[in-house]
């Protein structure tokens, strides 16, 4: 007697292929917005006739808006069903890309920059609870989860690329016009695409309203005064207002929490150690990339006379590092315990970031590509596992919460980032120029030395300061490979079914 045995399959079907390449293009279109418009503020400064204090808002304000919306957005999709607010994501966000496009003034782009922010800030959670309800097979689950955490790194890494060859051909507004046919092709796909896995839909009136108040008004102020304190002054009377009503709702929000039937964010999971040493490492892992987005081209236009477009190039390598970290995490994640190779990752990371304290006005295009591939790549070997331990430690059905820290954590740690690392720099040009003035002799009496020595001292101490940035910035990413330490693998704690999910 014979039997016929289903042969096993082996990788993703059509339409699980069909879901991950809808996700990825409303991911991209989001995370990429977030940092290809600073490479066009100069153009829209002088266009609007605005100072560059005001124009910072364009970023503030979008900053802050998508880390407020983010865990709202989480749990809503719980409660409403997450293809269609998915999909009115990615409507909202085309249509607001093309009003900004079209601003006029500051105040006309704050406005639609700001629901730019609120729109894309759905992506992130509802994103990954499709994933997660799409794929039920735990492997399959994680592999499918690397693809698309490699492409919200590469998104933030393709904006200064991009950014610089669009606004110097095109104009500022080709960046924002650019969503258009791209949030088309989502919004289509998505449509066409996605299934909604939830059945039981509770609706908004159980929305936990008074938490999520509390809670966007203590992160709006806690980005606020880390995206405007080195201009305020860290202990000015408009920081200290910040951090205190930061504080106040936050506790505030902490003690609703504990109280709510259905939170915004369940506290019970910072409980869970592997949840809680994935966001911290998350959050390491994103201050150290978006620190070296931020300084490098700031550094390679002032001391290398790059210009915007060949400032972008250099993170063309950091763009392959990433993808290929993301494959080798892939393939590890099932073989090799992931607390050793994330940490390994994390622990080389540090490394190549430590070579940049030797910053030099020498160096060439491959002194600092070099440096960020192999730092990518380091970074990008944990972005698969990071997320698989966050979303892989909760039920299936709070996955869309979970996924929300987790996105919390990123965007947070870019303000973090800046603001720290922005901090250190002018500090350290301060210590280094009373260090070179100190023990500086000068032997001329010559006018035009005299006059230009001042200058040189200057630029030396500025030069010197950005290796004091990323001997800091290595420190802080070697304890992210601690935090790794602390992760657990997929398998051990793999989603449980649940009663509300349906066949996709």
């Amino acid at each position: 007697m014979t039997t016929n045995t289903k042969p096993e399959r082996k990788g993703f079907t059509k339409d699980q292929w069909l879901i991950i390449v809808t996700l990825i293009i409303g991911t991209f279109l989001g995370r990429l917005d977030g940092t290809i418009v600073n490479l066009a503020l100069p153009k829209i400064i002088a266009d609007f006739g605005i100072t560059v204090s005001q124009a910072s808002w364009i970023s503030t304000a979008y900053i802050i808006a998508n880390a407020v919306f983010v865990p709202v957005f989480g749990k809503m999709g719980d409660l409403v069903g997450r293809k269609p607010l998915y999909i009115w994501g990615i409507v909202g966000f085309t249509i607001a890309s093309m009003a900004a496009g079209l601003s006029f003034d500051l105040y006309s782009m704050l406005a639609f920059r700001i629901i730019q922010a609120i729109t894309v800030s759905i992506d992130y959670p509802i994103a990954l609870s499709i994933i997660a309800y799409a794929f039920t097979d735990h492997k399959e689950r994680a592999k499918a989860m690397g693809i698309w955490s490699g492409v919200f790194a590469l998104a933030i890494v393709f904006g200064p690329l991009l950014g610089g060859p669009l606004t110097d051909w095109f104009g500022w507004r080709s960046v924002f016009f650019i969503n258009i046919p791209l949030g088309g092709i989502g919004i289509f796909m998505a449509w066409k695409y996605i299934v909604e896995p939830v059945t039981n839909i509770k609706g908004i009136k159980h929305f936990d309203w008074l938490g999520s108040i509390f809670l966007a008004i203590s992160l709006g102020t806690m980005v606020l005064v880390l995206d405007k304190g080195q201009d305020w002054g860290w202990s000015s009377m408009n920081s200290t207002i910040s951090y205190i009503i930061s504080a106040i709702t936050m506790i505030a929000f902490l003690i609703i929490e504990n109280h709510e039937k259905e939170p915004v964010v369940d506290l019970k999971f910072f409980k869970n150690p592997t949840f809680a040493a994935a966001n911290i490492t998350s959050f390491i892992s994103f201050m150290g990339m978006l620190g070296g987005i931020f300084l490098l081209p700031i550094f390679a236009q002032t001391y290398l006379g790059y210009s915007v477009t060949q400032s972008g190039y250099l993170f063309i390598p950091m763009a392959m590092g990433i993808m290929m970290g993301v494959q080798v995490g892939n393939r590890l994640l099932f073989k090799i315990p992931m607390r050793i190779f994330v940490s390994i990752g994390m622990f080389w990371a540090a490394t190549i970031l430590f070579t940049f304290t030797g910053m030099d006005i020498k160096w060439t295009f491959f002194d600092i590509a070099w440096r960020l591939f192999f730092f990518a790549l380091g970074i990008g070997v944990g972005f698969a596992p990071i997320t698989q331990a966050a979303t892989g430690t909760v039920p299936l059905k709070d996955v869309g919460v979970a996924s929300s820290i987790l996105a919390l954590s990123r965007n947070l740690s870019g303000a973090f980032g800046i603001a720290i690392f922005a901090t250190i720099l002018s500090n350290s040009i301060t210590a280094q120029l009373v260090t070179i003035q100190k023990y500086s002799i000068i032997n001329t009496t010559d006018p035009l030395m005299l006059r230009t020595i001042p200058a040189l001292m200057i630029s030396k101490a500025n030069i010197a300061a950005y290796g004091s940035v990323f001997r800091w910035a290595s420190l802080i990413v070697f304890f992210g490979g601690i935090s790794a330490f602390f992760l657990k693998d997929p398998d051990q704690h793999g989603h449980k079914p649940s009663h509300d999910v349906v066949e996709i």
